[in-house]
């Protein structure tokens, strides 16, 4: 079908669903990917689609934003979504992964594929259309100074951050109780309650704790979806409280009643070995890591299998110079995706390689790119990216603000949020029809979701 290879360079989220789309497309790809030949400040394998902070992909649920542009990407025929599926630990109502069997058999699913190469090296000049750049976050400096040099100017930037993972046997069984939030679900995540002097105890400790400092911090902000637990704490005493640490719907199951504050672990593996604390990525050093969070009831004897980190994010001025498919404007075949286009999260990481490959196959026949309509949360995303003002152009999350309003009047939040969702699942299968691919039909257990 192709006169040559189509090169995807990066082999993250959006990367390897670009990669398997174009070559169920029918074309021939190369998938290049730079680790372990060249490592990165937050991966730690080689392998393909490594998930580097929380291995949450967030609620399943249709009233919300990512349950919603998870149930659309399904709808797409997402690959990737199908392995979370396959590989998918306990996680509530979320949809949380087994961090290496995830990627392990991304991996696995896209060496086998007759059409794919993968090849790990770096790359450091953009390519000539047909193409598709997905490094990410973490591009190398040799890329981004050419990806600077082909768009016009500089980069972005902001800061991300890491929670530490602790190993399940270091914790206290008579301290940590297992509940979800107000009961949805299974009771898959563990909880360690706090008292009033607890949390007051532990807050100034943390709010004391050396971290670490590097003079181009100052000058770049965090993405507020991801602040260190250190940096929410000094926004007030109370914010942590009604932030990750928030108590409601969490009573303690040996008492009856509400703790002051929560702090959450979620498993990272099927087996709970490991548990992620939850909301707490942080730049503490090392030390006070295990000093200040071992003051968290539960943990007092916690192993850290992983500290938390912070590391430094790029991404493009997206509505400045790129195209509102996410190609040049003079060369539409040369797409960029993923998080360097200023997604935030994985589902919108991979959700922007699906749509990137379905326009460079279209452009590749002699069609023209298309986006979803903005009543849908992918197409809202879309219009994002392409409008938001330049100037003060930042990362965005799946929201609900990112639809069209509804035509009616809707009281409360749950039905607002329902009738969204109705509303851009109807959109979408017919948006799918329209451009020639027949919407896949939706698991039961997330139509199950659905409130009347």
């Amino acid at each position: 079908m192709n006169e040559r290879r189509i090169p995807v360079i990066g082999g993250g989220l959006a990367g390897s669903e670009a990669a398997w789309q174009l070559a169920e497309f029918g074309y021939d790809v190369d998938l290049f990917e730079m680790r372990p030949v060249r490592e990165t400040p937050a991966h730690r394998t080689g392998d393909l689609a490594e998930v580097v902070c929380t291995n949450s992909f967030k609620a399943e649920a249709l009233d919300t934003p990512h349950g919603l542009l998870k149930a659309e990407m399904r709808m797409l025929g997402c690959m990737l979504l199908q392995i979370a599926d396959e590989t998918r630990v306990p996680a509530g109502s979320a949809l949380a992964v087994d961090r290496d069997e995830f990627s392990g058999e991304v991996s696995r699913r896209l060496r086998s594929h007759a059409r794919i190469r993968v090849i790990q090296e770096e790359v450091t000049e953009v390519p000539a259309a047909p193409a598709i750049v997905a490094t990410g976050p973490l591009t190398s400096d040799a890329l981004s100074t050419s990806i600077c040099a082909r768009l016009g100017e500089q980069h972005l930037a902001f800061f991300d951050s890491i929670a530490p993972i602790v190993a399940g046997e270091s914790l206290l069984e008579d301290v940590v109780y297992r509940a979800t939030r107000y009961g949805k679900g299974d009771a898959d995540y563990l909880n360690c309650p706090m008292n009033e002097s607890e949390y007051g105890a532990f807050l100034d400790a943390l709010l004391e704790a050396d971290v670490h400092r590097a003079p181009e911090w100052d000058e770049v902000p965090y993405f507020e979806g991801c602040l260190p637990i250190e940096v929410m704490a000094a926004r007030g005493r109370d914010t942590l409280r009604f932030g990750p640490m928030r108590p409601v719907g969490l009573n303690d199951p040996r008492t009856g009643r509400r703790p002051f504050a929560v702090v959450q672990l979620r498993t990272e593996d099927r087996d709970g070995r490991m548990w992620n604390l939850v909301g707490f990525q942080t730049r503490l050093k090392l030390g006070e890591q295990q000093r200040v969070f071992r003051m968290i009831p539960g943990l007092e004897a916690a192993e850290f299998l992983r500290f938390g980190s912070i590391h430094r994010n790029t991404y493009l001025n997206s509505p400045a110079r790129l195209a509102p498919h996410g190609g040049l404007p003079d060369e539409p075949g040369l797409l960029f995706a993923g998080q360097l286009t200023g997604v935030e999260g994985y589902t919108e990481s991979i959700a922007s390689g699906l749509l990137a490959a379905l326009n460079l196959h279209r452009i590749l026949v002699g069609e023209d790119p298309v986006l979803p309509p903005p009543v849908t949360m992918l197409g809202g995303l879309c219009r994002y990216l392409a409008e938001a003002n330049p100037a003060t152009f930042q990362p965005m999350n799946a929201n609900f603000g990112l639809l069209d309003p509804l035509p009616v009047r809707t009281r409360g939040r749950r039905a607002r949020r329902n009738a969204h969702a109705s509303r851009a699942l109807e959109s979408m299968r017919g948006w799918c029809r329209g451009i020639g691919q027949e919407p896949a039909d939706l698991p039961a257990r997330i139509l199950a979701t659905a409130n009347p």
